[in-house]
């Protein structure tokens, strides 16, 4: 009898997990696929046994999945991990629809396909994939020069900026005070730069030591913002020295930043990739991108990566060329029509300085 009773209570012991309703372990799996840190996180819980596998692949969960459970490296990239994206799309995941498509429309060169589900997205308010949206518009990408929709650039901008995205606040503020796309507002465009400038500031003072925040509360209440125009919003602040880096970039940029360094499979002979390191982009045509107008050394998607860039390096690399010996676009003029000169596009220069300085 008793052999009887600690066999019957051990095995009521293991069957627990078994007792466990479906409708529990759903609603702690959709909660680990959103926060999931890495895809190993989510992974290794398929492994474990058959009931959390075919759980763990229901639709519900699948279509929690946060943009960290696709941050896959490129060298990892296989069938298998096109094919559980692929799932996760089909089950309504919005990051899987943002990063595959992001991964077609640059990586793999379907335009069409990427470019889809990328807008199958941004229909779901998705600010990443209305910005990415956006960039095509504006630098015709997939296409030719005559592409371009600034338009329809500017309007998924102010979508995204809407929403909350800093470097769409950023690039609608530029757009505003050019008139690139949009009748001009200087007054606007400024106040958006303002905007975009301290929701970056807000995340860096998240992500700085507590033992920091002191000195650099004190040195905001304490510090008058200078007139120039031409300085950096931050640098107003006595903050120009600030790391950027702090700004965690996406896992697909990263995939792309990857993809195209690793493997030397860009979109073509002579394309050139976006200059700042947190986005990943190339030119899916020659001279697609506008160039420093200062010294013409680097490229840039956007103006939110030139900005983000010129913080980050390239503030202490540029040096302007001298225009007596070649033939350099004055910094303080704005060239929009450069795709077939060998310049391409150059929004760039508005700033004082070397004349690459962004205004932020």
């Amino acid at each position: 009898m008793i052999q009887r009773k600690i066999r019957r209570s051990s095995q009521e012991r293991s069957d627990l997990f078994d007792g466990l309703p479906d409708d529990i372990l759903l609603s702690i799996l959709c909660k680990l696929s959103s926060t999931a840190r890495c895809p190993s996180d989510f992974i290794s819980i398929l492994l474990t046994c058959k009931r959390l596998n075919r759980l763990g692949l229901h639709p519900l969960v699948l279509s929690k999945s946060g943009s960290k459970a696709f941050a896959i490296g490129a060298k990892n990239w296989s069938e298998q991990a096109h094919r559980f994206m692929k799932r996760c799309v089909a089950a309504g995941s919005v990051e899987a629809c943002f990063t595959l498509g992001m991964i077609r429309f640059y990586c793999l060169q379907n335009r069409g396909s990427g470019a889809s589900l990328m807008a199958k997205a941004a229909i779901r308010s998705h600010a990443q994939s209305l910005y990415s949206l956006a960039v095509i518009q504006f630098n015709g990408s997939g296409g030719s020069k005559n592409s371009k929709d600034l338009r329809a650039g500017v309007a998924l901008c102010g979508r995204a900026a809407y929403l909350g995205h800093v470097d769409a606040i950023r690039e609608l503020g530029h757009c505003l005070q050019d008139g690139y796309g949009v009748r001009p507002n200087a007054a606007e465009g400024r106040r958006l730069l303002v905007q975009a400038a301290a929701r970056e500031l807000a995340s860096v003072l998240r992500a700085v030591a507590p033992s920091a925040l002191h000195a650099l509360t004190w040195q905001l209440q304490n510090k008058k913002p200078q007139r120039n125009s031409n300085l950096s919003l931050l640098s107003e602040f006595g903050l120009n020295n600030l790391n950027a880096t702090s700004m965690e970039a996406h896992p697909v940029n990263r995939f792309l930043t990857e993809w195209f360094g690793s493997f030397d499979s860009g979109s073509g002979k002579g394309m050139r990739m976006c200059s700042n390191s947190g986005c990943g982009r190339p030119e899916t045509r020659r001279n697609e991108f506008r160039r420093c107008s200062a010294c013409g050394a680097v490229n840039y998607c956007s103006r939110a990566c030139q900005a983000q860039d010129w913080k980050m390096r390239h503030k202490g690399e540029c040096s302007p060329v001298d225009p007596l010996v070649v033939d350099v676009p004055d910094p303080l003029i704005v060239h929009l029509d450069g795709d077939d000169d060998g310049v391409g596009d150059d929004r760039t220069g508005e700033a004082g300085g070397h004349g690459g300085e962004p205004v932020e």
